[in-house]
């Protein structure tokens, strides 16, 4: 029998240890439950498989890309920055757990399905990258928490926990949802709706009287920023920049030596270089995550389907895109601007009092959460609270993230982070209570996400099904403006001649 042995020891080690082949079989697996030919299930197993790998390759560049940079930031300020983008540090942790998250991932979609059919929370989270990315996440905290230990406990609890946020987040952001689309049919499957909630909620507060932005002829000019690739390239240009002539002046014969530069002009375009190989290595590693989900979602959404019949899609942020179209751009525009803002509150007093990392405005996060933020913020709040919505998510994607660094462990200093919301409130919550004994943090975990489900599912009974719409107030304001409108324009007009 020791052949059998040998067999298993080699699928192990060999195939199911390896994130790529993982992969690969996870999604034939649900092409074959989903009874597609021999072709498509081979097909769609290997480019699963490749883009996991090309996720990787584009990882090795970002990660040569950020290493420069790193290491002047901290040269001239003595801190560590931080870039955070979901994308990248998904690749670079995945060497290491990646086949960890893979079980988590898989087992995850499962407790999803289950909690969606047997309780009020009936979404199914179809947004596949942020799957991944939660997955990752997960696998990271509890395996830190557990100092490497323990697979299968972290593979359970990371399940149950990634399966309970998937049901959750989207039931407490749905009347928001609903005030955007005006009807019931979608829900929002993005790991960033706590900054969408906050910039609803700061909409309603301050926008009261504030007209929507979409009544505004926004400069042609700016809409290039819409396109993330170019967006994550430029400000990558910029922040690199920023940082090398600061260095110059600073530290000139340490960031000549970093940038292998004999001078001052050729360390500026050394740091220019570096900058556009993030925005390639950035687009490689999204290639490689649209090629994985290519196959991937359709698999788990057609097992979803047969499951959970009559539940609301979770879908990814740009679904709401098209309901403000100018509160994208202008949400996007106040994130970066809160982030920047957030970026100085951790210089001048977060880094020297605690330590946290600098977290640098990262284009991806802010494009995407920025922009779903302004949407948010404008349903209630109009212009105003496009703006304020928007700002109010760059806080908090830029002081979660340092948060969150926190109970990385040694993973924190590959410079970069997860970018959006949950991830960093999530996260955190869950590194801090596993900073209590093994078992005690565990049950801990296990009690965060109990305490989650009963609290959306009463959340979804007592608000959502009710019919509860926030912002009724500016509505009402502005259906009287209107009617006054109406009625000052009809007295104006003169008496029709018999």
């Amino acid at each position: 029998m020791d052949w059998l042995v040998d067999v298993l020891d080699f699928i192990g080690k060999e195939i199911l240890n390896v994130p790529a082949y993982l992969i690969g079989l996870i999604t034939a697996v649900g092409l074959i439950a989903l009874k597609r030919s021999s072709g498509q299930i081979i097909g769609g197993g290997l480019k699963a498989a490749i883009g996991f790998l090309i996720l990787g390759a584009g990882a090795n560049v970002v990660i040569a890309s950020l290493a420069p940079l790193g290491d002047i930031i901290l040269d001239v300020t003595g801190a560590q920055g931080v870039i955070p983008t979901n994308e990248v540090i998904t690749a670079i942790a995945a060497e290491e757990y990646g086949s960890r998250s893979a079980y988590v991932l898989v087992l995850g979609f499962l407790v999803m399905l289950a909690l969606a059919r047997f309780t009020p929370l009936r979404y199914i989270f179809l947004t596949g990258h942020h799957m991944v990315f939660m997955s990752l996440m997960l696998t990271v905290v509890l395996s830190v928490g557990l100092n490497g230990d323990s697979s299968w406990v972290v593979v359970i609890v990371g399940a149950l926990l990634l399966g309970v946020i998937m049901v959750v987040m989207p039931a407490f952001a749905q009347p928001w949802m609903r005030k955007i689309t005006g009807d019931d049919t979608l829900a929002i499957g993005h790991f960033g709706t706590l900054g969408y909630i906050a910039a609803g909620a700061a909409g309603q507060a301050v926008g009261k009287r504030s007209r929507s932005t979409e009544e505004i002829d926004f400069p042609q000019g700016l809409r290039f920023l819409r396109d993330s690739t170019v967006a994550t390239a430029l400000s990558m240009v910029l922040i690199y920049e920023f940082f090398v002539i600061w260095g110059l002046i600073a530290s000139p014969d340490a960031t000549r030596e970093t940038l292998g530069s004999a001078d001052a002009g050729a360390a500026v375009m050394a740091g220019l270089a570096q900058a556009l190989q993030f925005g390639v290595g950035v687009a490689i590693i999204l290639y490689g995550v649209r090629t994985v989900l290519g196959e991937l979602v359709p698999a788990f959404q057609g097992i979803a389907e047969k499951v959970v019949p009559g539940a609301k899609p979770a879908l990814d942020i740009p679904i709401v895109f098209p309901f403000g179209a100018n509160a994208v751009l202008i949400g996007f525009l106040s994130s970066f601007a809160g982030g920047l803002l957030a970026l100085g509150l951790l210089a001048v007093w977060l880094e020297p009092a605690f330590g946290l990392a600098l977290i640098l405005p990262g284009m991806v996060p802010h494009f995407f959460t920025g922009g779903g933020a302004g949407v948010f913020g404008n349903a209630t709040g109009g212009r105003i609270g496009a703006v304020v919505g928007g700002f109010v998510n760059g806080v908090l994607i830029t002081l979660l993230p340092a948060l969150l660094l926190e109970v990385f462990g040694e993973l924190g200093f590959q410079n970069s982070t997860f970018g959006d919301a949950d991830f960093g409130w999530f996260g955190t919550l869950l590194g801090v209570s596993m900073l209590a004994s093994d078992v005690i943090g565990i049950v801990l975990c296990i009690l965060i996400g109990v305490a989650l489900v009963a609290a959306a599912s009463v959340f979804q009974v007592k608000v959502v099904n009710t019919g509860w719409v926030p912002g009724a107030a500016r509505d009402e304001y502005l259906l009287q403006e209107a009617e006054a409108a109406k009625v000052a324009a009809a007295k104006e007009q003169p008496p029709v001649k018999e």
